[in-house]
Parts: structure tokens; C-alpha cells; sequence
């Protein structure tokens, strides 16, 4: 059974079908923040303090051996090419961290935000399980709102890790900018730099807190 994905731009809610999408997500609007992104693009920069500025704390912390341990267990493996932490669940474990462009042995690694929580990772995977990247795109190629918004995620996406290197090339991650790839990579965008910025991730979260989270390890 299709579920309504509702997403709110410049006060009008604009529905979209997600084939058995779980339960369908809240209403997000992403007008105010998108617009002041859009502002801020300026002499054909892209003003990265107003980008991150929905959050209210400061924006990454540094990653503590504890934090290399938990993310080594939340990974299953070694973590690599690690800057910082770049979110956490509400019980204090990390949920996000941004990554360097380039792994330790100089090879390119363009994702510069990494979902690293286990349930968050989880949960991502049974929505992506859903088909509900595949209406996604679709949306993207009918809505052209969405299409320059999502136009713009990847612009500041790209422009944050060229600011820290620059792999010359204008790929990001998650499939940016025309088509929707991978929602892990979406919900880290999100819980890195704050909602308004990508409005994948924006539905993400917001699907993920329809299906309780936080819980768990996660809550407080």
C-alpha cells in the first residue's frame, strides 16, 4: 500500500506517492532555510556559516578514542579517514562523522558525511527497502522546485569538502544532483548541518522519528 510522502515548500504542501513506504512522513518545510541557502550563493560562493547555522551548538566535535572505539563497533571495522564528529543520537554515541575526501592511502572518498549509528543504519535500510528512493527521483523530474533545491544540496555539499580538499571533480554523494541514491547518505547531510539543506534527508528524519527513533541505545 503507497504512503503519502508530504513535503511543505513556500506554503504549499506538495504530496507525493511512495510505493509501501511505512507510515507516511511528516510535513517539512524547507522555504526559510533554503531560500537564505539560496541568498547566500552570492559572487558564486556559497556562504557555508549560513548553511550550518540551524544548528545550535558548535558544529563538530573532536572524535575522542572513546568515539573511535564506539564507531569501530557501530561499523563493524576499523573507521577511516576520520575529521570529526559530526552529530550524535540523544544518549551521547555518534551518529554521524565527517570524513576526510581522501582515505588514508590518498584514494578519493567523496561521501564527507558518514551515518554511522547502527539502528539509525538500520532504519534507513528497511525505508530504502521500500522503493522509496525510486519515487524520489521521479519527484525530481516532475516537481522543478524540488529539483533546484535538491540542485542546491549538492552545491553546498560540494562546496564544504572542496573547502577542506578538492578531489576535482564535481561528484558528490547520494546520488546529487539527479537522482536520489542513497538515503544513509541523505540523513547524514541532515543531522550534520541541520534541516532546510537537503530535503531528502529532511523526509528521512522525519520518517525515521515517525517509527519512534530515538529508542534504545539512541534515547536518552
Amino acid at each position: 500500500m503507497a504512503a503519502a510522502i508530504h513535503v511543505k515548500r513556500d506554503g504549499e504542501a506538495r504530496v507525493a506517492m511512495a510505493a509501501s513506504c511505512p507510515q507516511g512522513m511528516r510535513v517539512v518545510d524547507n522555504s526559510a532555510v533554503s531560500a537564505e541557502v539560496a541568498r547566500g550563493r552570492a559572487d558564486g560562493g556559497i556562504s557555508l556559516d549560513r548553511v550550518n547555522s540551524s544548528t545550535e551548538t558548535p558544529r563538530f566535535e573532536p572524535v575522542t578514542d572513546a568515539d573511535r572505539e564506539m564507531i569501530r563497533e557501530q561499523l563493524g571495522r576499523p573507521p577511516r579517514a576520520l575529521r570529526a564528529v559530526a552529530a550524535r543520537c540523544p544518549s551521547g554515541h555518534p551518529s554521524v562523522v565527517q570524513t576526510s575526501p581522501r582515505l588514508e592511502n590518498g584514494t578519493p572518498f567523496p561521501t564527507l558525511y558518514y551515518l554511522t549509528c547502527s539502528r539509525l543504519t538500520s532504519m534507513v535500510g528497511t525505508l530504502e527497502a521500500s522503493g522509496v528512493m525510486k519515487e524520489m527521483t521521479e519527484r525530481l523530474t516532475t516537481d522543478p522546485e524540488l529539483a533546484a533545491t535538491y540542485q542546491r544540496t549538492h552545491e553546498t555539499y560540494l562546496a564544504e569538502r572542496d573547502a577542506i580538499e578538492s578531489l576535482g571533480t564535481q561528484v558528490t554523494a547520494g546520488g546529487m544532483p539527479g537522482r536520489v541514491k542513497c538515503l544513509h547518505v541523505h540523513l547524514a547531510h541532515t543531522l550534520a548541518v541541520g534541516p532546510g539543506v537537503n530535503p531528502f534527508g529532511d523526509e528521512t528524519l522525519a520518517w525515521v522519528r515517525e517509527q519512534g527513533w530515538p529508542t534504545g541505545d539512541c534515547a536518552k
